[in-house]
């Protein structure tokens, strides 16, 4: 195992095109296929990560594998997520011919990550990804909830969705995606990334999010989906008052007001102000509400 994360064996921009050709690929927009082709760019977000030798890795989507290759370097294990079958049936070989000492190390599942349920090997303890820009948030948040023991969460990400899974309570920016990767983790931007290190370049800029698996909002009973569902109605029409966002989801504008007041939250507050905290209240004082044991686990 190289200290240099690879070392030689990262793939650069020849070898990626190399590899492209010999498969006959052709990046995609319709999977967002953009490729990492600078292993300046993988070090750097393995490095990020706080990938550490003991961990099992969830990559998704890994490609060619330029950040399979790094990650592999790194950690104790890899299992790789690949829908595309060409693609997949040639990864391990590229690590086979690339990382060979590390090959009992590798895992592939050939599947959708959105309907991934179990994984082969280890259980995974941290995830990093490369996430094509139309399936981030669902990905993301589909796999923090099917995986708790993932801890540590880097996704590299259109910058835009970046800002939005960041996002804190009162921007512009904050909804749907920002709590309900809040329920899970802390989650920060971590830095930026330049058009020219993919290939093809894309039109948009892209950003690294890091999310730090956290306990559950506590001292609440109401189960993740009750609290989704709130969020969900909160942000279906934003610009209206939760008394009257929620009005459909508690039966009627004074059941929602009833269960806003007694959570503590202004019925003429708006989602975008509120935390996962206060969502989370809101949900377990909502009409249909019953006390559920608290979840062991932070899902």
């Amino acid at each position: 195992m190289s200290d240099a994360l690879g070392g030689d064996a990262l793939l650069g921009p020849a070898d990626v095109r190399q590899l492209a050709d010999a498969l006959g690929v052709r990046p995609t927009k319709q999977r967002g296929q953009n490729f990492v082709i600078d292993p300046n760019t993988v070090r750097r977000i393995v490095r990020t990560a706080e990938v550490r030798p003991d961990d099992t890795v969830l990559e998704i989507g890994p490609g060619l594998g330029s950040l399979t290759l790094a990650l592999l370097a790194a950690a104790r294990h890899v299992t790789a997520v690949e829908i595309d079958d060409t693609l997949a049936a040639a990864l391990p070989a590229t690590v086979r011919a690339r990382l060979p000492e590390r090959e009992e190390h590798f895992s592939l599942v050939h599947e959708d990550a959105l309907r991934v349920s179990e994984l082969p090997g280890p259980a995974p303890t941290a995830l990093v990804a490369n996430l094509p820009y139309n399936v981030a948030v669902p990905v993301l948040l589909h796999l923090l909830a099917t995986f708790p023991g993932i801890r540590r969460t880097l996704v590299m990400v259109q910058s835009e969705v970046a800002d939005r899974l960041a996002a804190a309570p009162g921007s512009k920016v904050y909804g749907v995606p920002s709590v309900k990767a809040a329920w899970y983790c802390e989650v920060k931007r971590a830095g930026a990334i330049g058009r020219n290190v993919f290939w093809p370049a894309p039109n948009v800029d892209s950003g690294l999010v890091s999310l730090v698996r956290r306990p559950r909002p506590p001292a609440t009973s109401a189960r993740r989906e009750e609290v989704f569902a709130v969020v969900d109605a909160a942000f279906a029409q934003r610009r209206k008052t939760l008394r009257a966002a929620l009005a459909g989801w508690a039966g009627s504008g004074a059941a929602a007001e009833a269960a806003l007041r007694a959570a503590g939250v202004s019925p003429q507050a708006r989602g975008e102000s509120l935390t996962v905290e206060e969502f989370a209240a809101i949900a377990e004082h909502g009409p249909q509400s019953v006390q559920h044991p608290v979840e062991e686990h932070p899902a």
